[in-house]
């Protein structure tokens, strides 16, 4: 996809870039989303999540959805389909490091799990990805100009959805910002300053640490600026998440070092340092 806002964060040559490494991670590129058809569908995880184990499986997550119907939806296809489209949005295989570390920040931050939702599907959908980048243009109690959004996806997919996709995609996406708290209102979407937790900066930081951004680089990537919270902010922020053991930071000297190594096993943390 043009313009894919991960790769701005990247000092990299784009053709050098390790996406099977980020793929086996939990992220997702290429031209298409699931925001063609769906919301980040946070009340649908949230079911999930409340009724599988912190220890489930894949599979564990397949058979709630299909087997057990505890997403509510009234056909087994309708069920098929919504477990295809939120393995899309955020994996739901603990064997993918996004969705593990997902999960587990899930449990410890009720309040942040609007954001932590909202960070995963945007690293999973780059639909979704794209649309951030007018939202980060607003302003606080302006009004969402849809013609920005359909513009900036026509850009970054080269004309390859139609109109009436677009407009879809527009639709569903400036649902999920609503759902993250980033916009309020139906008819009339306005934008609103969301307030990230501790653990949610850790999240967002580990994201842009798992891409290869280190140091101060870290809290000015895509992941922490839709936090809507300055650097020094997010690394107080960041610091709490520190006594609550997340991750390791230290600040000196105008000098920061960050550590997500408590959040990784050792075979994720093996994995990314290959």
């Amino acid at each position: 996809m043009k313009n894919d806002p991960i790769l701005a964060d990247i000092k990299q040559d784009a053709d050098s870039l390790p996406y099977s490494l980020w793929e086996e991670i939990g992220f997702r590129f290429g031209d298409k989303g699931t925001h063609t058809s769906r919301t980040i569908m946070l009340e649908e995880l949230s079911l999930l999540l409340h009724e599988c184990a912190e220890d489930a499986t894949r599979d564990d997550y397949v058979t709630a959805i299909v087997d057990y119907n505890c997403l509510g939806k009234r056909t087994a296809a309708t069920r098929r389909l919504s477990g295809q489209r939120m393995r899309e949005l955020y994996g739901l295989d603990p064997s993918l490091p996004i969705f593990r570390i997902l999960r587990y920040c899930w449990y410890a931050d009720e309040k942040g799990r609007p954001l932590l939702a909202l960070l995963t599907a945007m690293a999973r959908d780059p639909l979704l990805r794209v649309t951030s980048l007018p939202i980060l243009r607003m302003q606080p109690g302006e009004e969402l100009a849809r013609q920005q959004m359909i513009d900036v996806l026509r850009e970054s997919t080269r004309n390859r959805l139609n109109d009436s996709t677009l407009d879809k995609v527009v639709r569903n996406a400036s649902s999920s910002w609503t759902q993250s708290g980033h916009l309020k209102g139906r008819v009339h979407k306005i934008r609103q300053k969301v307030e990230p937790t501790p653990v949610v900066t850790a999240y967002a930081l580990l994201l842009g640490y798992l891409l290869g951004v280190r140091g101060h680089g870290l809290f000015k990537t895509l992941w922490t600026k839709v936090l809507d919270t300055p650097p020094e902010e997010l690394i107080s922020l960041a610091m709490d998440a520190k006594r609550l053991g997340f991750l390791d930071i230290s600040y000196s000297g105008g000098m920061i070092e960050v550590s997500v190594d408590r959040m990784l096993t050792e075979d994720e943390r093996r994995l990314i340092r290959e």
